[in-house]
């Protein structure tokens, strides 16, 4: 299988998710499913199915984060660095239609999110800016049409 690039602190996200799933839910809708069973017939108990569906979505999140910890690649991007967009790099860009600046972080697909300014290396924005410098205008396909912005700054940090 192939390597899920991830940055230090995504690892560490993603392993204390994985904790907290594994030693305060998985006890605890357990212990919810004994309860409702306790309620008597199960054909008929709300409690016992909310539980019981509870688990099997905390169980598939449970797989999904081994898979992720096992096949991650933790890429420590204090100790990158040049002027080229890369992953791991913070880049600070400026619209050039309405001169709003705003900055991201390429990380994996993993720990991608958006309003902590996390933009997946797969992301049309990330794609875009891949081997750009500062100075580089780019063009990204977006649903209300095609946004053109220029890098002012690439940064490892």
């Amino acid at each position: 299988m192939e390597k899920i690039p991830l940055t230090p602190v995504g690892h560490q996200a993603l392993a204390e998710e994985y904790r907290r799933r594994t030693a305060e839910d998985r006890p605890k809708i357990i212990a919810d499913i004994s309860e409702a069973r306790a309620h008597g017939d199960l054909s008929e108990n709300a409690e016992y199915h909310a539980a019981k569906e509870q688990q099997s979505l905390n169980e598939g999140r449970i797989k999904e984060l081994e898979t992720l910890l096992a096949l991650a690649e933790i890429i420590d991007v204090t100790k990158l660095s040049g002027s080229t967009v890369k992953f791991g790099a913070t880049v600070k860009l400026v619209d050039e239609d309405t001169e709003a600046e705003k900055s991201y972080q390429i990380v994996g697909d993993a720990e991608a999110d958006l309003s902590k300014g996390r933009v997946s290396i797969s992301s049309p924005i990330a794609r875009a800016m891949i081997g750009k410098e500062p100075g580089d205008s780019v063009e990204v396909a977006a649903p209300g049409g095609a946004k053109t912005y220029e890098i002012l700054e690439v940064k490892f940090v």
